[in-house]
């Protein structure tokens, strides 16, 4: 069952309980998938479950797990029949008789030998005759229960033979699901066997080691086929099967273009998703930590489709994150920062509550982006299927959802772990059917998400016909009428199974074409085999494997949409023999049949690219420690309520020549107790660490600006390094701004006379070469986010000596914003530098010298933002320059436009004399609400836990139903208008417009953008770095960017170019980039948060 921390702790009570006891209204009939009547289909299977005082959740843990669905034409008559299965009751089968009447046939099947709890199903010819077999997992009771996985041999005539032992498949573990594969490229089907564990949560703690345990009776298995029994070589082959594995979904395919299929596995609680890489030699090898930056944390159902048309399976998963707030702070308690490091320092890796869509760059890495794509949210969910919906020749989303009862209500978890209610349960007093009766119970619909052809989705549950509440599990797709679209089929539980009839057929001129596979050998419907269509320029993938989404299996039929187009430019089949075959010309609207024995090219799968832009010299190129340490410091203990650690936002770059070699070096800073670096240029473009006794002093301090300058005209280079880290009170020593001479040898020593004293959280430090002027950026006031700072403009008198000039010339700097980067540049062709800043919850603001005097003149409408970065350049080839800003990006939970500004309201709200701020957003329903949970807003207001002691009237209110009018007159209000990372293009009068860059630089936020002729072409190109990891549990961690290359083009467009072909690979949280010249040419400099520098050199 798909839970996680609140899901432990009732666990945990019921452990203890029986240790004592022994969205716009749609018009129905306009919507594209039909709900048909059972009294039209025939169709009545209900899969009903009892929770009783003597067997319930309390016992069984997956109690509310539901049933699965198997759509195949089990007697070969062209027409896709479908199975149910049950989990106290009888499995059904319903043969397909046309015109949407289906006949029940199970009394006469043979399909019920066994009364089991039925969990799992899929159709597999697993003889090698041509007719489909059906294999049913099962789960319930523990010890000896009877409960053998059951696999039903079609007999031909309408009835099937249980055999699942003679095969060697009667596995007795808690059975979630089977998928059939080709693993070893033998030419017949192995058997990935999904359990789940047994034991209760609460008794494992978070022991890495118990991975490496092979449960003999509950843990996951392979079964290799071997002459058509199937041998147990989970061990040899590198399968898990532990007792922490608690699996939830399985699917298999090619994700790594090779040719070979690999594994995904859900698994739900502590214990990580394990993605299988096919080694090619009857091995895999588990790579989720190196392959995915983070994953869902209860992980359950899951799907592997290419949903961007780019040749490459991308994977989905589904959890329980509620879009609704009022569901989402009554039913959901996220880990406790401190908890979720735990387990990641632990081996779990970084999990969130959270549907993730994990997008494949096609280098052996996944950018998760369920957020930017918007399906991170659809409640307690179970199957993920995407198909195409509609024949647009695009993936679509659906999601089946809902538990039988709300096991995780906040409320009820207060009452049940109370105190009175533990010792009634001790004493006999309560019973289970008591307290499963005091449970809510809340139906939902399922979800449908259209695909918009960018990487995002659209939620058009209600325009797809999705709107009936209920407890749906499993569910398939298949061509049920044989129309050419696809139509699905739900199992509820307690409820009537859903059928639903597409009508794009009927309703649109979208056309289609079937492929039915015909495989040599045992493996009769081609498993594994990968059918590529082209149709005028556009590529769709689809890979033979029925068994997808949460416990059950789709037709084996591939069904493309091909749109307006009634012609196929080509179709490629690449076998799982890896042999390839090629057609072209095809006609739309048909079914054909593609057979192995036809192949007669062979598949090569693609290299590396050998000749990418740019090469990895790192090993190769210092001498010297070039890691950055970050402090162990959590802002979150200090300020519960803020969005974001600010104390994550080094290291920053400087680069110059500081010996007079000729030969750049550079410099990069260091956070709280470390010391910051010097790296000095050698003959052979290599880097030498030089130690600086003056930097080993003020170790203190985060250096978290850095400025090369020739302060006092001598021709040497001296050093400026500003302070930050959000650690420190203002005023602290360790926040001073301090100033470094250069003997012209690369020997520095702190000045201290005529430099002034100026101790603020900085961000950055940016030199007007007009005059020498320094502005130090303010980033925010320590322990009170949302106060605005002051920065500081320091001026130079010519001979290196800098005074504070900040109150007499530029008191527009006081309280300017949350300053995180500046740019001083001639935006107007004045002649003239002007200051651009951006900063946190601030727009783009520009200040220029009139009279002397540096003054605020405009800000750029409709700008407000998180900004983390500033770069000025010509990017149009126009001569004016221009802006571009890195900003949060579009993959967040927490969404800001114009016609729905995020907003932060900062005030002392209870009067305790510290100040709060309460960040407020946008959700679905268009109702703003506030960021912060119920237990996070308590601890720090106490005083408003009198007015919402109870979760349930918290949740769901705006801000204007929990701080009354007065106390909200009196906060600032801080707002955010855009969210992405944008360019600025100037008019070449200082007025500009604001285009955001293409969807691919929206994955993360951005920390620093280097300008440059990536591809030697002419024209100014954007490399982007990004990520950041300091965020609460309850939003993730932004960390889909892997170093993002954006090519201009002749248009003043960009266009993506992936790290794959620019050699540009980065992993981790990039905080600065810088161009140095070498010996050899312009080389890259990466500077990353908590990690290693990396050094790029031109190919």
């Amino acid at each position: 069952m798909k839970t996680h921390q609140p899901k432990l702790v009732f666990l945990t009570l019921a452990f203890f309980f029986f240790s004592c006891h022994n969205k716009n209204e749609v018009n129905k009939e306009d919507a594209l998938f039909q709900l048909m009547p059972s009294t039209q289909t025939g169709i009545s299977f209900n899969n009903k479950v009892v929770d009783d005082g003597e067997f319930n959740v309390f016992n069984y843990r997956n109690f509310y797990n539901g049933g699965g669905v198997a759509i195949g034409d089990v007697n070969n008559d062209g027409k896709p029949d479908v199975f149910f299965t049950s989990n106290q009751g009888e499995c059904k089968l319903y043969i397909n008789k046309g015109n949407w009447k289906f006949e029940d046939v199970t009394a006469k099947s043979g399909l019920n030998a066994y009364h089991r709890w039925h969990t799992g199903v899929t159709m597999v010819d697993i003889n090698g005759d041509g007719w489909l077999d059906i294999y049913i997992s099962n789960s319930g009771g523990l010890g000896n229960a009877d409960r053998a996985n059951e696999l039903y041999i079609n007999q031909k005539d309408g009835t099937f033979r249980e055999e699942a032992a003679e095969y060697g498949l009667a596995d007795k573990g808690l059975g979630t699901q089977a998928i059939f594969f080709d693993y070893d490229h033998d030419g017949d089907l192995d058997c990935f066997i999904l359990n789940n564990s047994y034991r209760p949560i609460e008794s494992f703690g978070y022991n890495k080691e118990l991975r490496n345990i092979r449960d003999p009776n509950y843990g996951d298995r392979l079964y290799r086929n071997d002459n058509g029994k199937f041998v147990d070589v989970s061990a040899e082959a590198g399968i898990y099967g532990s007792e922490i594995g608690f699996g939830l979904g399985v699917a298999a395919g090619d994700m790594f273009n090779t040719g070979w299929d690999d594994m995904y596995i859900s698994n739900d609680f502590f214990e990580h998703d394990y993605l299988y890489r096919n080694q090619h030699n009857g091995k895999f090898n588990e790579i989720s930590n190196e392959a995915l930056g983070h994953m869902s944390l209860s992980s359950m159902g899951s799907d592997l489709a290419d949903i961007n048309n780019d040749g490459l399976l991308d994977m989905f998963t589904t959890d329980m994150l509620p879009e609704n707030d009022y569901r989402l702070k009554t039913t959901t308690k996220f880990d406790e920062f401190d908890v979720y490091a735990a387990k990641f320092r632990s081996d779990f890796h970084h999990q969130f509550t959270k549907n993730c869509l994990q997008l494949n760059n096609g280098d052996g890495t996944f950018s998760e982006i369920a957020d930017l794509a918007g399906v991170n949210a659809t409640d307690w969910s179970w199957g993920a299927l995407c198909f195409d919906f509609n024949n647009d020749g695009w993936k679509d989303v659906f999601v089946t959802n809902g538990i039988s009862r709300d096991l995780t209500n906040q409320d009820f978890l207060t009452y049940f772990s109370s105190d009175e209610v533990k010792n009634e349960i001790k004493h006999g007093g309560f019973k289970a059917k008591a307290l499963l009766d005091k449970m809510p119970k809340t139906p939902i619909s399922s979800y449908g998400f259209v695909n918009q052809k960018n990487l995002q989705f659209k939620n058009e549950t209600e325009t797809m016909g999705f709107t009936t509440p209920g407890f749906s599990n499993g569910a398939a797709y298949g061509d049920l009428d044989g129309d050419g679209d696809l139509d699905l089929v739900v199992n509820n539980e307690n409820g009537v199974a859903f059928i639903y009839r597409n009508m794009t057929a009927e309703r649109t001129h979208a056309h289609y074409l079937k492929i039915n596979l015909k495989g040599s050998g045992m493996n009769t419907f081609g498993i594994g085999a990968k059918v590529t269509v082209y149709t005028n320029g556009m590529q769709q993938l689809l890979e033979q494997q029925p068994t997808r989404g949460f416990e059950s299996s789709s037709e084996p039929v591939l069904n493309f949409g091909t749109g307006k187009y009634k012609k196929v430019d080509s179709l490629k089949v690449v076998w799982p023999d890896m042999k390839m075959q090629v057609l072209k010309n095809l006609s739309a609207d048909a079914t054909i049949t593609l057979k192995q024995t036809d192949a007669n090219l062979t598949f090569i799968p693609a290299l590396p690219n050998a000749r990418a832009l740019y090469k990895n010299v790192t090993a190769t190129s210092f001498k010297g420690d070039i890691n950055h340490k970050e402090n162990d410091y959590k802002d979150f203990d200090d300020q519960r309520l803020i969005p974001k650690m600010l104390s994550t936002e080094g290291p920053k770059l400087a680069v110059a020549d500081v010996d007079g070699d000729g030969l750049e070096d550079f410099f990069v800073g260091s956070a709280t107790g470390d010391t910051a670096k010097l790296f000095i240029q050698q003959p052979n473009g290599n880097f030498i660490r030089k130690n600086e006794f003056a930097f080993a002093q003020d170790k203190n301090s985060e250096n978290i600006g850095a400025l090369f300058l020739d302060g006092d005209h001598s021709g040497k280079k001296d050093l400026v390094l500003v302070s930050g880290g959000n650690m420190e009170k203002e005023g602290s020593i360790d926040l001073l701004a301090r100033y470094y001479t250069n003997d012209g040898k690369g020997n520095f020593t702190r000045k201290y006379n005529g430099w002034p004293l100026v101790s603020i959280n900085a961000s950055c430090i940016r030199l007007n070469n007009d005059n020498g002027d320094l502005f130090i950026g303010a980033r925010s006031v320590p322990g009170t986010y949302g106060v605005i700072p002051s920065s500081k403009l320091l001026r130079n008198d010519g001979h290196g000596n800098f005074s504070d000039v900040t109150a007499a010339l530029a008191p527009d700097l006081v309280k300017l914003g949350m300053v995180t980067d500046a740019q001083w540049a001639d935006i107007d062709g004045s002649g003239k530098n002007a200051l651009v800043v951006v900063g946190d919850w601030m727009p783009v603001t520009i200040l220029k010298y009139i009279n002397g005097k540096l003054e605020k003149t405009g800000e750029i409408a409709n700008s407000s933002g998180w900004w983390n970065c500033l770069t000025v350049a010509d990017l149009n080839g126009d001569g004016k320059l221009d802006l571009v800003a890195g900003n949060n990006g579009l993959n967040s939970k927490i969404k800001a436009d114009a016609a729905h500004p995020a907003k932060m309201y900062v005030s002392d709200f209870d009067n305790n004399g510290q100040v709060e701020c309460i960040p407020v957003y946008y959700k679905t329903d268009g109702k703003a609400y506030p960021f912060n949970l119920h237990d996070d807003i308590l601890r720090q207001m106490p005083i408003l836990k009198k007015k919402f002691l109870r979760y349930d009237t918290y949740a769901g209110k705006g801000i204007d139903e929990i701080f009354t009018p007065e106390e909200l007159e009196k906060a600032s209000v801080l707002s955010v208008t855009q969210t992405q990372t944008c360019v600025f293009y100037n008019n070449g009068k200082g007025q500009f417009t604001m285009q955001p860059l293409p969807v691919r630089a929206q994955f993360s936020p951005v920390f620093s953008i280097l300008a440059t002729d990536i591809n030697n072409d002419g024209i100014t190109d954007l490399f982007l770095g990004g990520n950041f990891y300091g965020l609460k549990p309850e939003v993730g961690r932004y960390d889909a960017s892997y170093g993002t290359t954006l090519l201009g083009n002749a248009k003043h467009g960009f266009d993506y170019l992936s790290p794959a072909n620019t050699g540009l690979f980065i992993k981790g949280e990039v905080r600065d980039i810088s161009r140095i010249k070498t010996k050899s040419g312009t080389a890259i400099i990466v500077a990353r948060n908590n990690d290693a520098l990396q050094l790029f050199k031109k190919n």
